[in-house]
């Protein structure tokens, strides 16, 4: 399942699109975003369901990460 998410920060949008994997499944992380079809950042819930970083390929500002794992968690998958 592919869900389409923007992140606003002051100086930019951010626009992505999260899918959500089995747990482990092939190697991929619980939620796996893309921009521009491009794989930029992956994300594992903890103990307590909350978003951590499994793979930041595309370097993003943390702060954009923790708007956008935010932005998941509320979707409450």
């Amino acid at each position: 399942m592919d869900i389409k998410i923007s992140v606003e920060t002051l100086q930019q949008t951010f626009h992505f699109e999260v899918s959500d994997y089995i747990h482990n499944e092939n190697g991929h992380c619980k939620f796996e975003a893309f921009s521009n079809g491009q794989f930029v950042v992956g994300f594992e819930p903890d103990n307590y369901n909350c978003l951590q970083i499994c793979k930041n390929p595309g370097l993003l500002n943390e702060d954009v990460l923790y708007l956008l794992a935010d932005k998941i968690e509320q979707l409450k998958l």
